[in-house]
């Protein structure tokens, strides 16, 4: 099954205690995968709740769990307002999102996600998608690249990155992982060069995807679409995803702009349910290296 290539979810256990499941409650998987944190949600349903799974990706779709009690939504998870009215949802009671990036896009080598394959510069969560890692490579400005790679990668070499493609670019076309990886290598320490390359690949992936704005049409649209009481759930593995997420549940924005009523309180339509942030345990990081880098993140709808 595809699904069974897709990684093993990041602390399972927290998450589905944060949504604080009622069996007869709807919930919103915003991020489905392989199905992971979806199978466990509707493991804890009654007959009358409901599960709606969104996913971009085809693979998703074909490997989706048949259940009367669950629906797939083939869509980025920016328009979850948009399809919780097309169902005619109220609102939902729970919403969960694992931003991590599931292993099987690593692993189908075609993909382009990874550079352990020499295959085509893709990266497209959603093949029916027009750019590709390619197009960003062989026509962004230098400057566009360098702010890419420094934004998102958090590359401080970021300007001779950029500088160094736009160079190589002019010879011939940069159309695959392979001659990417080949013109970055002796840029990068030794030690650090695996750690540097994924930075890069995850930096473009991120444009690709476009996955900030994403972020922050699917947050917005969280606070719209949940209850009085709903939780929102969110696992993040990037500073910047982290930060929009951390703003929003303290302040109801991505930018973490705040109001205060006259006593100095802030306003917000959430309320954090634990102060700080959450990490996966000892055992868990030691057990799934995945998981090092998670922050867990759970608020409430006022």
């Amino acid at each position: 099954m595809i699904c069974e290539t897709y990684h093993k979810p990041v602390m399972l256990e927290e998450s589905l205690e944060g949504l604080n499941i009622h069996p007869d409650g709807i919930y919103a998987d915003m991020t489905y995968g392989g199905g992971g944190h979806s199978r466990e949600i509707v493991s804890r349903l009654g007959k009358d709740g409901h599960l709606y799974g969104f996913d971009q990706d085809l693979d998703a779709m074909q490997g989706a769990m048949t259940d009367e009690r669950f629906t797939f939504v083939r869509s980025n998870f920016r328009f979850v307002k948009n399809w919780m009215q097309y169902y005619g949802v109220d609102g939902v009671d729970g919403i969960l999102a694992d931003l991590g990036v599931s292993s099987h896009h690593f692993d189908e080598g075609e993909r382009g996600f990874s550079f352990r394959y020499d295959a085509a510069l893709d990266m497209r969560m959603n093949q029916a998608a027009r750019l590709t890692a390619a197009q960003v490579v062989n026509t962004y400005s230098e400057e566009q690249l360098a702010d890419i790679f420094y934004l998102y990668g958090e590359m401080k070499t970021s300007r001779k990155l950029a500088a160094t493609l736009v160079k190589a670019r002019k010879e011939n076309e940069i159309k695959t992982t392979g001659q990417l990886a080949d013109l970055l290598r002796p840029m990068l320490g030794r030690d650090r060069e695996k750690k540097d390359m994924a930075k890069v690949f995850q930096a473009l992936r991120i444009e690709v995807n476009g996955e900030m704005n994403a972020l922050k049409q699917m947050l917005a649209g969280a606070i719209e679409v949940l209850k009085p009481g709903g939780r929102l759930v969110v696992l993040t593995y990037h500073s910047l995803e982290d930060r929009m997420v951390k703003n929003i549940m303290r302040s109801g924005n991505t930018e973490g702009k705040t109001e205060q009523d006259f006593f100095g309180n802030i306003l917000s339509p959430l309320r954090p349910i634990k102060k700080g942030v959450m990490t996966p345990s000892a055992a868990e990081q030691q057990e799934n290296p995945r998981s090092r880098s998670a922050k867990l993140r759970i608020a409430e709808k006022i």
